[in-house]
């Protein structure tokens, strides 16, 4: 893997938070396709498709690209490079592509344009592992959760991004996503790396 050119890609996730995911996604699609919520400009589905194109697997990635409530103008984390001045709105699709281009994902990677809960509605695939990196308000977060946690199969994975515990580092819904799916008591809970929160799904 291309680290170098890993690292310009436009993204928020830190590179050991990437090799976990990669190495995840290299067991888990294994057994099933997997899925992330929230591709942005494609940062997370490098590592994610890396590990599918190991076992020919499928990567579907779920993103309405037009950004987050906290990547719009005016908002902390808003990119100019992504406001497309023609629509006048945020715009990481075209970015996207190319980085699927640029990492030779185009076989791997199904790109879904579309709302989390949009696309669930009629989902019915069972997945090996689901990544939620999506809106970080605590209804986005937990629509997220809800919508896709039930099609992880067994021994499959979630994993929940940007886990902070002190409402100080960061925004707390991925937490509060976390600890309702361990109160749950469907899942195992696996060493967090960094601010990546891993839980297996039980057999039983």
């Amino acid at each position: 893997m291309n680290i170098t050119l890993i690292k310009t890609i436009k993204g928020f996730l830190d590179h050991e938070e990437g090799m976990k995911l990669y190495e995840i996604a290299k067991e888990a699609s294994k057994i099933g396709p997997c899925l992330e919520i929230g591709s942005y400009c494609g940062k997370s589905s490098i590592y994610l498709g890396a590990g599918c194109s190991e076992n020919n697997g499928i990567l579907f990635s779920i993103d309405h690209h037009r950004g987050s409530e906290e990547q719009q103008p005016g908002q902390e984390y808003y990119d100019p490079e992504l406001f497309d001045e023609r629509e006048g709105k945020i715009n990481t699709l075209g970015h996207f592509r190319k980085t699927l281009e640029l990492f030779q994902l185009e076989n791997t990677v199904i790109p879904i344009v579309s709302r989390s809960k949009t696309a669930s509605q009629m989902w019915e695939t069972p997945l090996s592992l689901v990544f939620i990196d999506g809106g970080h308000t605590f209804e986005a977060a937990f629509t997220d959760y809800d919508c896709w946690a039930k099609h992880i199969m067994k021994n499959g994975y979630l994993l929940i991004h940007d886990i902070f515990k002190k409402p100080e580092e960061g925004g707390q819904a991925p937490h509060e996503v976390y600890n309702k799916a361990i109160k749950s008591g469907l899942y195992t809970i696996l060493p967090m790396v960094k601010t990546l929160g891993i839980l297996k799904k039980k057999c039983s």
